[in-house]
C-alpha cells in the first residue's frame, strides 16, 4: 500500500494507538496541588485583553504569574512580543528574570505562518519561519514551541491538507531534533479541531519531539469566515458544527506532551458552565499522563467587550486555578 493510501486509511480508524507521553522532573511541580502528577503553568494568553491594550508586557508577565497567582511555571504567546522574535538580547533578559524569581518556562504558543501551506514553496518558507521561535525558548529553556497545522485561511479537504502538514510538520521536527526541542501541536484551527484527524498525523509522523496541546476549548470543525484575519475577526466568527471534545481529548491524550485547560465562564460553584472537568480529567487520569495542565482563561476578552457573565483576567485565573486543583484531586 503506497503511503497515501496508508494515511487516507488512517484517518478513518475509530482509535488511536498508544503514544507520546511525558513525565516531568518533581521540580517542575507546584508544590501546593493535590497530586504530584500534574504541575499547572499560566497561559499568557489567559490576560490577553490586557497584552492586547498595551497594559501588561511580557517582561513583567512571569513576576505577575508568581505573585499574584501563585503559578511558577509560564507559557508564552509568540504575538504578543513578535517585533522581538529576532532580538536575542530580549529572551536573555526575560531568561533572566524567569531564572531570579525561580519560575520555569514551558513552552511559546506560536502563531505564524501556516506550515500545513497547500503551496510547498508557502509551505518551506512557513516551516523556516518557525526556526526563530525555537532559537528563542531554547534561549528561555523552554521545553517546546506549540505550532499550528492550518489557519484561518486554509483550503483543501481534509486528505490534502494532512498530506501538506506532514510533510511541513516533519520538516520542522527536524530543526526541533536539532535543537532538543519538541515541537507541538495544538486543536487550534480547521482539520486540526478533528480530535481523530490530529491524533492520526501525530501516529504517521512518529517522532520523538512530536507531541500536542489538546485545549479542552477548540474543538470548532466549522466555522464562519472571519472578516478579517486576526484575532479580533477571529473571535466574531460563529462556530457552525462541534466535534465532541471529550472523544477529541480521548483521542489526543496518548500523544499529549501537556494540556490547555480552557475556560471562559463560571457558574456559582465554580464550575465551568460549558466544559465538565470532572468529565476531562477523568479522561486525563486514565490516560496515565504526567505533565503540566495549562490555565487559559479567556473570558477576560468578553469581559473587556462588557458582555454580562464572564470574570475580569484575574478572578477568572483565580477560578480556573482552582478548578483544576479540585479536579485533580
Amino acid at each position: 500500500m503506497n503511503q497515501r493510501r496508508k494515511f487516507v486509511k488512517q484517518l478513518g480508524l475509530g482509535t488511536v494507538g498508544a503514544g507520546l507521553l511525558t513525565t516531568l522532573p518533581e521540580s517542575l511541580y507546584a508544590k501546593n496541588e493535590a497530586t504530584m502528577n500534574y504541575g499547572i503553568s499560566l497561559a499568557q494568553f489567559s490576560l490577553a485583553s490586557e497584552f492586547f491594550t498595551g497594559k501588561h508586557d511580557t517582561l513583567g508577565f512571569p513576576a505577575r504569574a508568581k505573585n499574584e497567582f501563585g503559578v511558577n511555571i509560564v507559557e508564552y504567546v509568540s504575538m504578543f512580543f513578535a517585533d522581538k522574535a529576532n532580538d536575542t538580547s530580549f529572551f536573555e533578559e526575560l531568561r533572566m528574570r524567569t531564572d531570579d524569581l525561580g519560575v520555569t518556562n514551558n513552552l511559546i504558543m506560536v502563531d505564524d505562518e501556516n506550515i500545513a501551506d497547500l503551496d510547498k514553496a508557502k509551505r518551506d518558507h512557513a516551516v523556516e519561519s518557525h526556526y526563530k521561535w525555537v532559537d528563542a525558548a531554547k534561549i528561555l529553556g523552554c521545553s517546546s514551541i506549540r505550532v499550528n497545522l492550518g489557519s484561518l485561511e486554509q483550503t483543501g479537504t481534509a486528505q490534502e491538507v494532512a498530506y501538506a502538514a506532514l510533510e511541513g510538520y516533519s520538516k520542522l521536527l527536524e530543526f526541533g531534533d536539532q535543537n532538543e526541542m519538541d515541537i507541538i501541536v495544538e486543536n487550534h484551527v480547521g482539520h486540526s479541531c478533528n480530535g481523530k484527524w490530529l491524533a492520526a498525523i501525530m501516529k504517521e509522523v512518529n517522532h520523538k519531539r512530536a507531541g500536542v496541546l489538546p485545549d479542552f476549548g477548540n474543538f470548532c470543525i466549522n466555522r464562519t469566515k472571519p472578516e478579517t484575519m486576526d484575532i479580533a475577526g477571529y473571535m466574531n466568527t460563529k462556530c457552525l458544527e462541534k466535534y465532541d471534545m471529550y472523544l477529541g481529548v480521548e483521542e489526543l491524550m496518548p500523544y499529549a506532551k501537556g494540556v490547555s485547560a480552557k475556560t471562559h465562564r463560571f457558574d456559582d460553584q465554580g464550575n465551568e458552565t460549558e466544559i465538565d472537568f470532572s468529565r476531562m480529567f477523568d479522561i486525563i487520569k486514565k490516560s496515565n499522563f504526567k505533565g503540566i495542565i495549562g490555565i487559559e482563561y479567556e473570558g477576560g476578552l468578553m469581559h473587556l467587550q462588557g458582555m454580562p457573565g464572564y470574570l475580569s483576567n484575574e478572578e477568572g485565573i483565580v477560578a480556573t486555578k482552582k478548578l483544576i486543583e479540585k479536579s485533580v484531586g
